[in-house]
C-alpha cells in the first residue's frame, strides 16, 4: 500500500484499490496518514476521500461510521493525536455533499474556541486545509456556518503554515471578509508548501492574502 501511495502513477493505480473494501484497507490508510513522507501522507488523504465517498454511494451508514471513527481519533480520550485525520475528513466531505452537510459543523468546530478547538498547530494546519478543500467544492455549506469569523484569528497565527492555510481556505470559500488589521499579510513574503490538485506547490502568504483583499474591494 505504501509503495502504491508513493507511486507517481497514483491515478492509474486507484482502480486496483477500488476492488477492495474500504474497511479492508482503512487501517493501512490511517497509518499512511501519519507518515512523515509528505507524498505518502497526502496521497493517503486523497485515496481515503475517494474510497469513503465511493462507499457513501452504496452504504451511507458505513461511510458515517468511518467518519465517526475519525472524529473519535481526534478526541482526547482516544489516546492518539489524529495525524492527517482533519485533512482526510475534508477530502471525504468535499466528495459527498450529504456527508458535508452532516459533518461540516464538526470539522469547523475544531477551529471554534467555543467548540472542540484543537490548539496543536500541526493539527490546526490540517483542519484549515480540510476546511479549504471542502470550500473548493461546497463553499455554500461553510458559508452557512459563518466560518469566516473563525478563520480570521488563524490568519494572525505566529505559525506561517497556519496563516497560509487559513488564507487559502478563505480564498477557496470565497469569503469577502472584514480584514482590517490584517493588511500586514500583504507584506508577508513567507513561502509555504501547499497540496492542491494532487500536487505540491509553493506559494507566498502575501499572494494568498492579495486574493482575499482583491475579492473584498
Amino acid at each position: 500500500m505504501f509503495a502504491l501511495l508513493k507511486s507517481p502513477e497514483l491515478e492509474k493505480k486507484l482502480e486496483s484499490l477500488r476492488k477492495y473494501s474500504i474497511h479492508r484497507v482503512f487501517r493501512t490508510l490511517l497509518s499512511a496518514l501519519c507518515s512523515e513522507d509528505e507524498e505518502i501522507k497526502w496521497h493517503a488523504v486523497t485515496v481515503t476521500g475517494i474510497l469513503v465517498a465511493d462507499l457513501a454511494q452504496r452504504d451511507m451508514e458505513g461511510a458515517r461510521r468511518i467518519l465517526r471513527r475519525m472524529i473519535w481519533s481526534l478526541n482526547e480520550g482516544s489516546g492518539g493525536i489524529g495525524w492527517g485525520i482533519p485533512e482526510a475528513m475534508g477530502e471525504i466531505l468535499a466528495r459527498n455533499e450529504p456527508l458535508a452537510r452532516e459533518f461540516a459543523p464538526i470539522l469547523v468546530s475544531y477551529v471554534q474556541p467555543e467548540g472542540n478547538f484543537l490548539e496543536f498547530e500541526l493539527l490546526q494546519r490540517g483542519i484549515l486545509w480540510g476546511i479549504g478543500r471542502l470550500g473548493e467544492i461546497h463553499p455554500q455549506v461553510l458559508r452557512s456556518l459563518d466560518v469566516a469569523k473563525y478563520l480570521l484569528p488563524c490568519m494572525d497565527s505566529p505559525d506561517p503554515l497556519v496563516r497560509g492555510h487559513a488564507l487559502w481556505a478563505a480564498g477557496r470559500i470565497g469569503i469577502k471578509a472584514h480584514i482590517s488589521g490584517l493588511e500586514s499579510l500583504l507584506q508577508d513574503q513567507t513561502e509555504i508548501r501547499l497540496y492542491q490538485d494532487r500536487r505540491f506547490r509553493r506559494v507566498r502568504i502575501c499572494d494568498l492574502a492579495r486574493e482575499i483583499f482583491e475579492r473584498s474591494k
